[in-house]
């Protein structure tokens, strides 16, 4: 049965157990092939069964759990998803704000006031609305996690605070518990009080460093103009809202206009600067026949176009989606540390038990209100939301960066294999080449009128439907050559064509029509396009029924900057191949010219995937880049996959890195962007990994017998918020550094 990829919203995630919770119930559901949930960007990468899933009640399991999945379309409305965060995001910092206004006094109180009257019933009183009202949202949590034996932060935050508010209320209505025993009546208001305010500060704080890593969505989301200029069945000009636009509509664009749909260009020209799609910072001439794209931003001229594609069929919001799933997508390493998370929980509370029964047990007469002061304070500390938040953050700021440089990443594997590559394959036309016949060179025969016979062989191949052809017509039209009219053409199948001017009969063609006509090939001629064919030209003869009078070198010529990058990754340790379907001798002359020393010719697309299979066997760690259908096993055979530029959708689909400008200078940023982006998780997890592993003791009381210290439950609920702020602030580092 067929199964489509989307990515949906979830709300109510706390922290990296949840991520474990929602992915468990997710798979569990009929259809549901595969779920990830990507707990930075608050969204599940779900594949199911387009005709077997009901998703609505996929959501009703989601919100037994605790949580919500968004699935409507209005609720998958990308403006409508931005201001469901902006409100929550207001309602967070309005919750915020009070909880620190209210934890202040009780802190003052609580260290220099205690001696006032009635100090126990001021501080409960304080204390109980952050509890009950702007903490609510914890233990409302924690209670649908225990109704399913499950447990994540806010189980934590619940039993922590929960308990030093409970205690403290036992301590003020039955103080004489205590001092009958001779011990005092302590209360720990405001360590249960400024915990709640630390947590949701530091929520706040993560909300807003995550929203950053994930600007370079909005940012394309903003791309799209919401009106756009039609030509009506009238032929008169009328602005309607994007919706409205239909296929095969004509579009007017204007100087400084944004492009509304994808298109071809009817009349008119423009330079279009499309530099948010493709990263290319120079403006792409538009004419007749040139595609436009959503989102790129017309510059002086105007010109009018027929609209392709809409809505969700526009490159840019293909990108958009690459984009989100690619965000939504799991590193390998993410995965292990899912598992650990999962974990992590049900062992600190254990931990946070054992301290208090060895605090009661050994800890003299304040042994069991010191115990239980180090239970909480080990609740509080061992959150795991930096362990949550530092390979996605990581992976979100690298996908944003290579959005943002006209590098999209279908999935975050990829993004942390292709550091690690030692081998490049790399397809011929269109890779390393433009992937166009250009005409290279002409020449002619000695006391021709180069003048008229250009004139004439422009007009023979301007009717003539070839792709050599076309190099020919796109030279001679660059150089202002003018057409004349020719009479009697005909197509020669195979071979060439052939017309009538004044009287004269001409004819442009192959070698094969030269030969088959017995046609003379003056000396000099003949030795120029013998040398062009050995430095992989394709020669094209003019002739008229006797002589040969002009022939034409035509290649498809290297790319200006692939030379470079390929030198630049030689320079890096990776070695590059060349395969190609061309011949021996044309594959020889390309590697000649971009300074490849491994090429094969001949290759079928199967061949190319055995050869990557081979590679891949020796050890090798093999990426392959190519733009065509017949790319698409060896894309698909790859560790990683890199399609290049605007190339068939087959070898987008099969590659797991898409460069959208069809340049071998994107590569090595692709590699340098995951070289950073691991290097980011790596740095991540070493932080979020040392500040568990040594917070835990300490708020356990380890140095207590040793230097006297124990950990202040406040101290602990604001190390445990730095902490998830600094992993995500270490990831933002990416956003602003630079991958060249």
């Amino acid at each position: 049965m067929k199964t489509i990829k989307k990515t949906f919203p979830v709300t109510g995630m706390h922290c990296a157990s949840c991520v474990l919770t929602v992915e468990k119930t997710l798979r569990a559901q009929k259809g549901v092939a595969s779920a990830t949930v990507n707990y930075a960007n608050a969204s599940a990468l779900i594949e199911y069964e387009k005709d077997g899933t009901d998703l609505a009640k996929v959501k009703n399991n989601v919100r037994d759990a605790g949580y919500d999945l968004l699935t409507s379309d209005d609720e998958l409305n990308p403006e409508r998803i931005e201001e469901r965060k902006r409100e929550a995001y207001l309602a967070l910092r309005v919750k915020t704000i009070f909880a620190i206004v209210i934890a202040i006094p009780v802190v003052i109180i609580g260290m220099f006031g205690m001696d006032i009257p009635y100090s126990h019933y001021i501080l409960w009183s304080l204390s109980t609305p952050v509890i009950a009202i702007f903490g609510r949202q914890f233990f409302i949590g924690a209670w649908k996690q225990a109704r399913h034996l499950k447990t994540n932060m806010d189980t934590l935050v619940a039993l922590s605070t929960g308990i030093a508010y409970l205690f403290s209320v036992f301590n003020t209505l039955y103080p004489q518990f205590w001092t009958h025993r001779g011990l005092q009546a302590n209360v720990y208001f405001e360590a249960a009080t400024v915990v709640i305010a630390f947590v949701l500060l530091g929520k706040l704080l993560e909300e807003k460093a995550r929203s950053s890593t994930s600007s370079a969505i909005r940012k394309l989301i903003g791309l799209q103009p919401n009106t756009v200029t039609r030509i009506s069945s009238e032929n008169e000009e009328e602005t309607v809202s994007i919706q409205a636009v239909q296929l095969n509509d004509t579009i007017v664009v204007r100087p400084g206009e944004k492009i509304a749909v994808d298109g071809e260009v009817l009349d008119g020209s423009s330079y279009v600067d499309e530099s948010m799609i493709t990263g290319e910072p120079i403006p792409a001439l538009k004419e007749k026949g040139s595609r436009v794209f959503t989102g790129t931003i017309n510059q002086t001229g105007s010109f009018r176009f027929k609209a392709e594609r809409m809505g969700s069929n526009t490159l840019l919001a293909q990108i958009i989606r690459k984009v989100q799933e690619a965000q939504g997508s799991k590193a390998p390493v993410q995965k292990l540390v899912d598992k650990v998370a999962g974990v992590f929980v049900p062992v600190v509370i254990a931990i946070a038990v054992i301290t208090l029964v060895v605090w009661s047990v050994a800890g003299g007469a304040n042994g069991f209100t010191q115990g239980l002061m180090a239970m909480v304070t080990v609740l509080v500390i061992a959150c795991p939301c930096a362990l949550g938040l530092a390979t996605p953050t990581a992976i979100i700021a690298g996908m944003g960066k290579g959005a943002e440089n006209g590098i999209l990443i279908k999935d975050a594997e990829s993004l942390e294999i292709a550091h690690k590559i030692n081998v490049l394959v790399l397809d011929k036309t269109g890779t390393i080449t433009e992937g166009r016949p250009e005409v290279t060179d002409i020449a002619w025969c000695e006391g021709a009128d180069t003048e008229l016979l250009s004139s004439v062989l422009y007009s023979l191949e301007a009717r003539s439907e070839h792709p050599l052809a076309r190099a020919i017509t796109g030279f001679f039209k660059a150089i202002k050559i003018e057409t004349v009219d020719i009479e009697s053409f005909d197509s020669i199948t195979g071979s060439g064509v052939t017309g009538i001017y004044r009287g004269n009969i001409y004819f442009a063609g192959s070698s094969k029509l030269i030969e088959s006509m017995n046609i003379r090939i003056p000396e000099e001629l003949a030795k120029q396009a013998e040398r062009w064919i050995e430095d992989a030209n394709t020669v094209i003869w003019l002739c008229d029924q006797m002589n040969a009078l002009a022939a034409v070198a035509i290649a498809d010529i290297i790319k200006p900057t692939s030379a470079r990058a390929i030198g630049i990754m030689e320079h890096m340790g990776i070695t590059v191949h060349m395969l190609t379907g061309d011949s021996k001798r044309t594959a020889q002359a390309i590697a000649a010219d971009a300074g490849i020393t491994h090429y094969t010719a001949e290759m079928s697309p199967t061949g190319k995937a055995d050869y990557i299979k081979q590679l891949q066997g020796e050890g090798r760690i093999v990426a392959m880049a190519g733009d065509g259908i017949n790319d698409g096993p060896a894309l698909a055979r790859a560790d990683v996959g890199i399609a290049m530029g605007r190339g068939t959708d087959i070898a987008m689909d099969a590659a797991k890195i898409t460069l959208l400008y069809s340049d071998l200078n994107q590569i090595p940023k692709a590699i340098q962007l995951s070289k950073k982006t691991v290097r980011l998780i790596k740095q991540n997890l070493f932080w979020a990994f040392i500040y568990n592993l040594a917070g835990i003791p300490i708020a356990a009381g380890v140095l207590y017998p040793i230097n006297g210290f124990m950990l202040d439950p406040m101290l602990a609920g604001a190390a445990m918020a730095l902490s998830s702020v600094s992993v995500v602030t270490n990831s933002l580092r990416l956003k602003w550094s630079d991958i060249d």
